[in-house]
C-alpha cells in the first residue's frame, strides 16, 4: 500500500512524544519527511497570554517570548517539535490554520453548547483540520501522505481502507477518528498503531528526544482550565441567561446559571438541595430549562445518530450486531446498529445505558474494526 506511491510525508508534530516518535519511525522507513505544527489560535484570543498552536503543522510566523501559558499547544510545544525535527535533520514549519479552527472548531463548540448539546471538539478538529485541511495542504505541496501520532491502525482490504483499534487498547484513539473518509485513510499513516505507549517512550529515549518523558495533554487545547462556560462567555462577551430547573412533570424546582454550564448526567454543582440524589436528565435550549430526575431516568436503550460516516462499507444493508461507544473513555456496550436513512442510524443496546448525551459521538465496532459513527441527536 505505502510503496505504491512515492515515499514523501508531512508529519504533524505537536511537540509531544507520540508525534515525535511517529516522525522518527517514518524517517527510519526511508520516507522523505517534513515536520509541521499547526497554529490554530492566538492565546490572547482565548483569554491566555501566548501564541497558541495545536496538535500537528507550516509557514513562518513571529513567536513571542514564552509567558505563563503552558496548556496544550503552547510555545514550548512548538519549540519541542522543532528541536526533535532538528535532531532528525528534518525541516520543520508552522502552518496558520487559525481562521479555519475558529470556524470549524471553536464556533461549532460554542453553538453546540448553546443549542443544549455537548460537543466533542477533538473530533471536529480531526474531521476539519488534521485530515481535511492539512491533507489538502500536503497534497498541494506534492507530498503523498500525512502522518500523525494517533493510536489506531489502517489496513487495506481490496479497494477499501479500514480503520481498526490500536494494539495498545488503553491508548486507542479510533473513537475520535471515525469521521475519516476513504481518501483520507488512503493518504494517512499511523506509525504508532501497533505499539504500546511504553514502547513509544523507550524509542523516544533511544533517540534522545527532549520530550521523551513529557506528560500527555488531557485538556481541550483552547480551554486549558476546563471551564467551558467561562470560556464561552469570555470569548463571545455574552452571558448565558438564567432559566428554570424543572422536574419531569414540568414543576419548577429552582433557577440555573446558564444552560452552557450543565451537561446530561451531572449531579454536582446544581445549587439545589434534595433528600435524594438528582441528575440532569434533559436540557432544552428552546425553553432554556434543565430537567432533573433520579438516576434511573438517565438510562435508555435506544439512540439515534445522524451526520453518519461509514468506513467499513458504503451502507449498512442489514442490522449490525456489534459494540458501541458513546463517550471517548467509555467502555463499549453491545447492541444492534440499523441504518434508517442515508445519514442516520438507530442503535438499540442490549442493556439500558446511562447519560446518553446529544452532541457526543456514537461509534460502532465489529470487533477491532471501526464500522462507522455519527453524532447523537
Amino acid at each position: 500500500m505505502l510503496e505504491a506511491l512515492r515515499k514523501k510525508a508531512v508529519v504533524a508534530m505537536s511537540g509531544g512524544v507520540d508525534s515525535s516518535v511517529a516522525a522518527a519511525l517514518m524517517k527510519e522507513r526511508g520516507f522523505d519527511c517534513i515536520g509541521v505544527t499547526m497554529k490554530l489560535f492566538v492565546a490572547e484570543d482565548i483569554g491566555e497570554s501566548e501564541a497558541g498552536t495545536c496538535c500537528s503543522g507550516t509557514a513562518d510566523y513571529a513567536f513571542r517570548k514564552a509567558s505563563s501559558y503552558r496548556g496544550c499547544c503552547s510555545l514550548s510545544d512548538v519549540e519541542d517539535a522543532r528541536a526533535v525535527a532538528f535532531r532528525m535533520d528534518m525541516p520543520h514549519y508552522v502552518l496558520n490554520f487559525s481562521d479555519e479552527f475558529k470556524t470549524f472548531v471553536i464556533d461549532n463548540f460554542i453553538e453546540t453548547y448553546r443549542k443544549g448539546a455537548t460537543p466533542n471538539p477533538c473530533i471536529e478538529c480531526n474531521r476539519r483540520l488534521k485530515f481535511e485541511k492539512l491533507l489538502l495542504r500536503a497534497r498541494r505541496l506534492d507530498f503523498d501522505y500525512i502522518v500523525t501520532g494517533h493510536y489506531a491502525q489502517i489496513e487495506q482490504s481490496g479497494d477499501r481502507f479500514l480503520l481498526k483499534k490500536a494494539a495498545d487498547i488503553q491508548k486507542d484513539q479510533s473513537y475520535v477518528l471515525y469521521a475519516m473518509t476513504q481518501e483520507q485513510l488512503r493518504r494517512t499513516i499511523f506509525p504508532l498503531g501497533g505499539l504500546a505507549k511504553t514502547e513509544v517512550r523507550e524509542i523516544a529515549r533511544a533517540f534522545g528526544f527532549i520530550n521523551a518523558a513529557k506528560r500527555d495533554s488531557q485538556d481541550i487545547c483552547f480551554v486549558p482550565n476546563g471551564d467551558y462556560a467561562g470560556f464561552i462567555e469570555s470569548y463571545t462577551g455574552v452571558s448565558s441567561p438564567k432559566g428554570n430547573v424543572i422536574d419531569k412533570d414540568g414543576a419548577i424546582l429552582g433557577v440555573h446559571r446558564g444552560i452552557v454550564r450543565y451537561t446530561i448526567g451531572q449531579r454536582r454543582g446544581l445549587g439545589l438541595a434534595f433528600n435524594s440524589p438528582r441528575y440532569i436528565i434533559a436540557k432544552s435550549a428552546e425553553n432554556n430549562t434543565i430537567t432533573l430526575g433520579e438516576e434511573k431516568d438517565l438510562y435508555v436503550k435506544t439512540l439515534v445518530a445522524d451526520n453518519v460516516n461509514l468506513i467499513a462499507s458504503d451502507v449498512l444493508d442489514r442490522p449490525l450486531r456489534g459494540t458501541v461507544k458513546t463517550r471517548y473513555l467509555q467502555k463499549e456496550r453491545r447492541g444492534t446498529v440499523e441504518q434508517i436513512g442515508q445519514d442516520a442510524v438507530r442503535i438499540v443496546f442490549d442493556e439500558p445505558q446511562g447519560a446518553i448525551t446529544p452532541g457526543q459521538a456514537a461509534v460502532f465496532y465489529d470487533g477491532d474494526l471501526v464500522v462507522g459513527g455519527g453524532t447523537i441527536r
